[in-house]
């Protein structure tokens, strides 16, 4: 179940602040690129179109869909406890966003579901793109957890298409290879998720990749002990990607699609068995 409005907010709300991002970054780059840009956008970008078709294939409802299935048939908690609208469209948004970083973290304390995220770590540069480098079957899974909390949750449909927009908007600015002013950034990083913030996230330094979990509200990784301020090495000084997948010579499409099922997944994962040996590759 799909709507034409929603599907012309969601792709409004990302062709505006790809735009602006990718105008931004043109601008006042914020670090040194170590890989060419076309070759990393081919792949990055190419994984975006992949990711849609898989999405397509697998799922009949949209989010947006879900949760107009769920309000029909009345079902959800937010339904049930009879929960004023507009209590239950700001509680549902903040849940969700809520959901998303918990889901982060899961996949960084699995190893098995590491190997998919491992795909979004192993990008040499910071920048928009990285924010839309994600494996399929990392999709597929990830939006199969948020239609379940959708459900569970009755969100308003109308909550749930505000969620996406943001979270697609947001993604997009807090991997942007940009930065706020030293004191805009640090007075926006109470609400938002900047783009020094989410940096850290990307370190090779293992206690740097496990913080900052946030894609939209910085609340999460404040209230539950994960967020870390800056890199130790700062940010013009931190090494972005995996240390055991530093080559260059990758980074393709196909190579991003075959990183899961090979090779070690070096020693990032939250849980123990992921400090087993990180083999490294040549740069």
């Amino acid at each position: 179940m799909s709507t034409g409005w929603e599907m012309g907010v969601r792709l409004g709300v990302f062709a505006a602040v790809f735009a602006l991002m990718a105008i931004w970054e043109i601008l006042a780059e914020r670090r040194a690129r170590r890989c060419s840009r076309r070759r990393r956008w081919l792949a990055n970008l190419g994984l975006v179109v992949l990711d849609a078709a898989v999405v397509r294939l697998v799922f009949p409802l949209t989010l947006v869909g879900a949760a107009m299935m769920a309000e029909a048939h009345g079902s959800g908690l937010l339904p049930g406890l009879s929960v004023p609208p507009v209590v239950a469209l700001s509680a549902s948004v903040i849940v969700l966003d809520l959901a998303l970083y918990l889901q982060h973290v899961l996949f960084h304390a699995v190893p098995a579901l590491w190997r998919l995220h491992m795909v979004h770590h192993a990008d040499l540069d910071f920048d928009l793109t990285t924010g839309l480098r994600f494996h399929p079957l990392e999709i597929v899974l990830s939006l199969a957890l948020k239609i379940g909390v959708v459900v569970l949750l009755g969100a308003p449909p109308l909550a749930v298409l505000i969620f996406e927009a943001l979270l697609n908007g947001t993604s997009l600015f807090n991997h942007g290879n940009v930065s706020l002013p030293a004191k805009l950034d640090m007075a926006t990083r109470w609400l938002l998720v900047t783009p020094d913030m989410h940096r850290v996230h990307h370190s090779v330094e293992r206690v740097e990749a496990n913080s900052n979990f946030g894609f939209c509200l910085s609340w999460w990784d404040r209230l539950l002990g994960t967020y870390r301020q800056s890199p130790e090495a700062g940010h013009d000084g931190m090494q972005i990607g995996l240390s055991h997948l530093q080559s260059r010579a990758n980074q393709s499409l196909p190579w991003l699609l075959a990183l899961p099922f090979r090779g070690t997944t070096g020693a990032y994962p939250l849980s123990d068995t992921g400090k087993r040996g990180a083999r490294s590759e040549e740069a």
